[in-house]
């Protein structure tokens, strides 16, 4: 790809740090087509988090790997991924990017946390040599001050004893630790994009909360821009400043987090919410689950997606969210939602029906 090709028309330019337009992900199959990710257009300014939330399968991960260009390596390997749109971090387009340019981004640009430290450190070298590789990638300095920066950064993290740690192999760290560990390799080249893919998945609640104390921490002394990935939306609570809710490869709803939590404009983030554990609830009062299973993203139902699962897919006329797909369109300032319910009908079920169950 010749650098004329990647160069885009002045109304074309990103208007934030990272900026993903109308990004397509589909991996073809025997079964059909994948869309895992099918139309998802947003924003994010440096020192801002983002919270992605919804269900497995609803294409979070998969978005979050395009943006690293993790998908590349698939394609480079005849795997049959297909992707589309456009991914600008920092004034630079992704997608049509040259491979190796998108390499040199990745880990000194832009960084991801894993789900799974375990799977994702190697059991092989000691956590200090990982975190040195990391660093020495994108620093022309020898092993002697990679590994004073490994040290500083575990320490920064939290890790007690990090001059005697460094040395240990991940399966000598507990998961909360190899957590750490992870953020610690990051993090190591000040990124200025962090993307966090389900970062307190099978942690206790305590270690959780230690997690997400740390990332918030971490952002404020480095001012990246950060995305969560997540099915929690008490984790985007404690962190996101604007929250995306994704399902079936789209986006459902979008905007600040305190509105999308006050005055939610779409029925699946009402059901999230319902379904979300709260301390200020009775011990009796029981959750109210999202009925019925995620859609098969080979065959996403018409129209709306979510309407064979929604209480109010009735309510418009005509059977529009049967036959017609919603736009996403402005709720308020900087909120959106794709439903085809009208917003006093929305007003209105939200005020009535929702909000005095949860």
């Amino acid at each position: 790809m010749t650098q004329a090709s990647r160069t885009r028309p002045e109304d074309s330019a990103p208007r934030a740090f990272l900026d993903v337009r109308d990004l397509k992900v589909h991996f073809p199959t025997d079964d059909g087509l994948v869309k895992s990710v099918d139309g998802l257009s947003f924003q994010l300014e440096k020192g801002r988090t983002l919270g992605i939330v919804g269900e497995s399968g609803s294409g979070k991960s998969v978005t979050s790997l395009a943006i690293m260009g993790l998908h590349r390596a698939a394609r480079q390997q005849r795997a049959r991924v297909r992707m589309s749109g456009e991914i600008w971090l920092g004034g630079k387009e992704l997608i049509s990017a040259d491979p190796d340019e998108v390499r040199r981004l990745r880990g000194r640009d832009m960084a991801m946390i894993f789900q799974d430290p375990l799977s994702a450190l190697h059991p092989y070298y000691t956590v200090g040599q990982q975190i040195v590789e990391a660093y020495r990638v994108h620093h022309d300095v020898d092993r002697k001050t990679a590994r004073k920066r490994a040290v500083e950064m575990l320490d920064r993290v939290g890790i007690p004893q990090p001059n005697k740690r460094v040395d240990d192999h991940p399966h000598q760290f507990s998961g909360g630790m190899r957590q750490r560990a992870m953020i610690a390799m990051a993090l190591v080249n000040n990124p200025e994009l962090l993307i966090a893919d389900e970062p307190t998945t099978a942690l206790d609640v305590t270690v959780q909360a230690q997690i997400l104390d740390l990332i918030r921490d971490l952002q404020r002394e480095f001012g990246s821009a950060v995305v969560i990935i997540t099915h929690d939306l008490g984790v985007v609570a404690e962190l996101a400043d604007d929250i995306l809710v994704m399902y079936g490869g789209r986006c459902v709803e979008r905007g600040p987090a305190d509105r999308v939590f006050d005055a939610p404009q779409h029925p699946y983030t009402w059901g999230l919410l319902g379904s979300m554990p709260r301390i200020d609830r009775d011990q009796t009062d029981r959750l109210i689950p999202v009925k019925g299973s995620p859609p098969s993203l080979i065959n996403v139902p018409s129209g709306c997606a979510f309407h064979p699962r929604c209480p109010y897919a009735d309510v418009p006329k005509g059977g529009v969210t049967r036959t017609e797909v919603p736009e996403l369109r402005e709720a308020g300032d900087r909120h959106f939602s794709a439903c085809h319910l009208a917003p006093e009908d929305r007003t209105r079920i939200w005020t009535e029906e929702i909000a005095p169950k949860l």
